[in-house]
């Protein structure tokens, strides 16, 4: 012990305080003493300057050494009090030790009264400190574990895991009174502990390593092993450490399986048994913590998932409500006219959707047909901007993809910003655009308006997906109903000279023009009836051999002047492209690559996308002419009739018989030769045809006939 100690000598005869206080001095020289008369200014000093010990003499004017004792002892209980008295009787002695006093000697003759009072002094202030350590140690862990109780509150009322390492890595610094707290997290993405906080101090004395990988040295292996590691001494360890730049030892305590803390200290061995536990009973809370916040925040994402899917829920319902008010009103109508400003009426009419309009098919330019819920003049805009306008490129996409496509919200779409005071204007955010399909088919687009942005799932999108195909189903059927209700049809001219088309492929090979008397559609593949100059008979024939798109070729009639043909394929895209329009191929001649093809289309049919859909596959085509025909009997409804009242079988017979010439005078095919082509019996093709030719005369003659 070598700190100094200031002793107070009592006594009412100056000479002898400065006797003792030089006595006392010479025999420690740790002791610093001072001499005062009286009891009055033995309190005044020990108020002022304070002591480590007092040696009082029992008799003094106005006070005793007890009664000094006794002020002393309000001030500090435990403060060493010795009575140095020449007044020595077994009365007063224990008197003395009654009162408290500390020691009690005689005052005798001789330098070895000094030394055994210096002995006294140091022995009492060498124990009055340790005790009052002691104390302060005690104070000063409960202080501690009254801070570790209050953080343990904030730790659990803490939102997120970050304020928790943040509170966690604060307190550490404070209850351990270390500089140095750095906090990692385990990072299961990348399989390593990422820094997530550190004390003040920390961040501004040096930059923590941001990551700690599998492996690396002792902190990694606190982690992983779940158990605290203290090295003492950094510099006689070959551990890597995250602060080894400022720190001599180091104590890592794990987190369960959040992360870890690692504590720094600037000596050697700077973590005792105390500060160790400390840390350990801080990461117990804080492991605590974060559990309680990884579990709220599971709960959270589950309540705000459960919310999310019960809105999506409701949305889903409210539109299924309307897709099925819309099934109800469509299949009441009997125009397609009627189907698109129904859709229209019903979806502006609908709290989800604020307006919504149909734009034609056409790819080039799309055109608004029909719209309910906004004014004109927005109809009139998207019509004024054309191609540049934000609305026709959503349609194509949606025309091109044969998908809904969504703008979920306009506000912040790069290639909306045109739009942007109009849809603050009239309150829309996200734009939806459902092509209204019929299998490769689309007869449009339907765009449908919504104020809130992102307001459409991915369940509400499949619903209008399923929603355009109704539609497009239901303007398929009246289009067809009305082509064979009306009398009034189109008729278009087309010019190609597409290398891929078939008929410029047939007559490529040809030397002389071609021309298609009839086309048979079957189950499965179509027959073409193609009438040839009879010197290039042979040279087509071989074509089969040559041409994966024709199956077989025959003859089925010969003239001087001409040979008939059949052509059996599976299909062209030519031919499936009139199948979606519900076009007919009336005449087609072809000669030196280029084909004249007239073709019958209903009067409610888009022609524009029929020419354009034709135009994708086979760009080398022109509309030549368009012209409105009227016939006295609808084809379409003897047609119809026909294919209701006839098996398939009879209805190909009399085709055949037909195209092939049978009925012509002189015949240009026999009943055999089309049954040859036809890969039927002689019998068995007569037998069709007489049955068809029976059911013919009987709807013409009958009198209930139609």
């Amino acid at each position: 012990m070598n700190e100094a100690i200031r002793a107070l000598i009592v006594d009412n005869e100056p000479g002898f305080a400065d006797l003792a206080a030089t006595m006392l001095e010479r025999e420690d020289d740790r002791l610093e003493v001072t001499g005062v008369t009286s009891a009055n200014e033995a309190l005044e000093t020990l108020d002022s300057n304070g002591v480590d010990c007092i040696v009082s003499d029992y008799e003094m004017p106005g006070s005793t050494g007890l009664e000094l004792l006794e002020s002393v002892r309000k001030r500090d209980p435990d403060l060493p009090f010795i009575l140095f008295t020449g007044k020595g009787s077994e009365e007063i002695a224990t008197e003395a030790i009654a009162a408290g006093v500390t020691q009690y000697l005689q005052k005798k003759p001789g330098s070895d009264r000094y030394t055994l009072l210096a002995n006294q002094i140091s022995n009492a202030v060498s124990q009055y400190r340790a005790e009052t350590e002691l104390r302060e140690s005690e104070r000063r862990y409960e202080r501690t574990l009254t801070t570790l109780h209050d953080t343990t509150r904030d730790l659990m009322r803490a939102g997120t895991k970050e304020e928790i390492y943040e509170a966690a890595v604060e307190t550490a610094g404070t209850i351990l009174e270390v500089p140095l707290v750095t906090a990692y997290r385990f990072d299961p993405t990348v399989g390593a502990l990422s820094y997530v906080a550190s004390t003040t101090e920390t961040r501004q004395r040096l930059t923590p390593d941001t990551t700690i990988e599998r492996g690396d040295g002792h902190i990694w292996e606190g982690f992983s092993e779940g158990e605290p590691v203290y090295v003492s001494d950094l510099a006689n360890s070959s551990q890597n450490t995250a602060l080894e730049a400022v720190t001599r030892s180091e104590l890592v305590v794990p987190l369960g399986t959040h992360g870890v803390i690692v504590a720094g200290s600037e000596t050697v061995d700077g973590f005792d048994e105390s500060m160790q536990e400390l840390l350990y009973i801080l990461a117990a809370n804080t492991e605590a913590a974060l559990d309680r916040a990884e579990r709220e925040q599971l709960l959270r994402e589950h309540d705000r998932t459960l919310t999310e899917q019960n809105e999506a829920l409701t949305r889903l319902n409210h539109t299924n409500e309307i897709v099925r008010a819309i099934n109800r009103a469509i299949a009441q109508a009997s125009t397609r006219r009627e189907i698109e400003t129904t859709v229209c009426e019903q979806l502006a009419d609908a709290d989800r959707y604020l307006f919504a309009w149909i734009a034609s098919s056409a790819q080039s330019s799309p055109e608004p047909m029909a719209w309910e819920g906004v004014d004109a003049t927005y109809i009139d805009r998207i019509r004024d901007d054309g191609e540049g306008a934000p609305e026709y490129t959503l349609i194509k996409r949606a025309l091109k993809t044969e998908s809904v496509v969504v703008i979920e919200n306009v506000l912040d779409d790069d290639g909306w910003q045109d739009r942007r005071t109009a849809a603050l204007t009239y309150g829309y955010q996200t734009v939806i655009a459902v092509p209204l399909l019929d299998g490769e088919r689309a007869y449009g687009v339907i765009v449908v308006h919504a104020p809130q942005a992102n307001a459409i799932s991915d369940s509400e999108r499949e619903v209008l997906g399923e929603l355009g195909e109704t539609i497009g189903h239901a303007i398929r059927s009246v289009e067809r109903t009305q082509a064979m209700l009306t009398d009034s049809r189109l008729e278009l001219e087309l010019e190609c000279v597409s290398s891929q088309l078939l008929f410029n492929r047939i007559a490529a090979a040809a030397p002389g023009p071609i021309s298609l008397e009839g086309l048979l559609e079957r189950e499965q593949e179509t027959v073409l009836f193609i009438s040839v100059e009879a010197a290039t008979v042979d040279t087509l024939l071989d074509l089969v051999k040559d041409w994966a798109a024709i199956d077989s070729i025959s003859i089925v009639s010969t003239s001087d002047e001409s040979t008939l043909l059949e052509c059996t394929m599976t299909s062209t895209p030519f031919l499936d492209t009139l199948r979606e329009f519900d076009a007919q191929i009336t005449h087609v001649t072809a000669a030196e690559g280029t084909s004249s093809i007239v073709l019958s289309v209903p009067s409610g049919i888009d022609t524009r996308a029929l020419v354009e859909r034709i135009q994708e596959r086979y760009p080398e085509t022109s509309l030549t002419a368009r012209r409105e025909t009227t016939n006295t009997v609808s084809p379409r409804g003897i047609d119809a009739h026909l294919e209701s009242t006839l098996t398939a079988k009879q209805l190909e017979a009399l085709q055949a018989a037909h195209y092939s010439g049978f009925f012509h005078w002189p015949r240009e095919s026999t009943g055999e030769d089309i049954a040859a082509a036809l890969d039927v019996t002689p019998p068995t093709y007569h037998y069709h045809l007489r049955a068809a030719q029976r059911k013919l005369v009987s709807m013409v003659f009958d009198n209930d006939s139609n």
